[in-house]
């Protein structure tokens, strides 16, 4: 059983989308979560804690269009990459 409160899985989830990997998903990570972690619903901050344990590589690849991203994450992507214009291309 998790006793962890909606504010404390938010705030749980913006340390870790300021501390990745690689300093281009800090940036991009960092921006979606500062936007979006205070609205989001129970069930969309699970999957988007799912998405933060997958390898940062992998991430910046969905992010950037090089690979697409498995079908469970594509709409929360959808979103990281609206707002990661600019960051992920010269």
């Amino acid at each position: 059983m998790n006793d962890e409160t909606i504010e404390t899985k938010r705030k749980r989830l913006h340390m870790r989308s300021i501390r990745r990997g690689i300093k281009e998903m800090d940036l991009i990570l960092t921006d979606f979560a500062t936007a979006h972690l205070a609205t989001m619903s129970e069930a969309e901050l699970d999957l988007y804690d799912a998405l933060l344990s997958e390898n940062d590589h992998d991430l910046y690849q969905w992010v950037s269009g090089q690979t697409a991203e498995p079908e469970i994450y594509v709409t929360v992507m959808d979103k990281i990459r609206a707002g990661a214009v600019g960051v992920t291309k010269p």
